[in-house]
């Protein structure tokens, strides 16, 4: 299986991270996963992944805590090995997260801390130590958010990181183009899934709310965001490079 095709992504233990990695297994990849605590939910992928005739790995990360990178990264190497006779991937999918929402005057030093370790500092040095593990011609997907372009209270710090990673991407896409790798970022708006349920839940009509602020009339799905991860990672997307990708069904136009 050495010739596979191999994508990386985090935080796909469920969620969007979870119809990512099955639709790139859908697309023909091969696929290792992620999760930080849920080893039960992330398995379950994997045998639906492999229910698809793919290969999958679950291998456990916490994207927060950049002194465990090292190791993960020498677990991945051995586990590239072992599966797939290689010590590369070909795309690295950026998705794991966590959601906190409070407003500005509310924002505790700790809460921004976290988010901004597992949003900006974990990703930017998790893609430092998985670029030498890339093979040229491959993509990196950064996940977004459409809170960097219309502004709900109670997110700014969560968005101010994502804020970042918008830059972040186009720098990769700068510094990694002589190697053929593309970097692009998917943005998707409000999605129901576990990352929002305690803020949809919290507020009753929210989600009413939301489809009526959204031009296709209804709060996005995880499915409606892994087919475009997908795409991204294809060679329909060849030409793809440095852009903002937001799929949000129309919201706040």
């Amino acid at each position: 299986m050495a010739n596979s095709k191999i994508a990386l992504v985090t935080g796909a233990n469920r969620g969007l991270g979870k119809d990512m990695a099955l639709n790139l297994a859908q697309a023909g990849l091969d696929v290792v996963i992620t999760y930080r605590g849920n080893r039960a939910e992330a398995e379950s992928v994997v045998q639906t992944i492999e229910g698809l005739g793919r290969r999958a790995i679950a291998l456990q990360l916490d994207v927060g805590k950049t002194a465990g990178f090292a190791a993960f990264t020498d677990n991945l190497v051995a586990t590239l090995r072992r599966e797939w006779d290689t010590d590369k991937i070909d795309f690295l999918v950026n998705n794991a997260g966590i959601g906190i929402n409070a407003p500005i005057s509310q924002t505790a030093e700790e809460q921004f801390d976290e988010l901004m370790s597992v949003h900006f500092k974990g990703v930017y040095f998790l893609t430092q130590r998985m670029l030498p593990l890339m093979r040229d011609h491959g993509a990196i997907v950064n996940v977004s958010s459409g809170l960097t372009r219309f502004a709900l209270p109670g997110y700014s710090a969560y968005a101010s990181m994502k804020g970042a990673i918008e830059t972040f991407t186009k720098y990769l896409a700068k510094e990694l183009g002589s190697r053929g790798i593309r970097a692009n970022l998917v943005a998707p708006g409000a999605i129901d899934t576990d990352f929002n349920k305690a803020s949809l839940d919290g507020h009753p009509g929210l989600r009413e709310f939301i489809g009526a602020q959204t031009a296709l009339g209804r709060i996005g799905v995880a499915e409606d965001i892994g087919s475009v991860v997908a795409f991204l990672c294809s060679d329909s997307a060849r030409w793809v490079n440095a852009q903002r990708l937001e799929a949000s069904g129309g919201m706040f136009l």
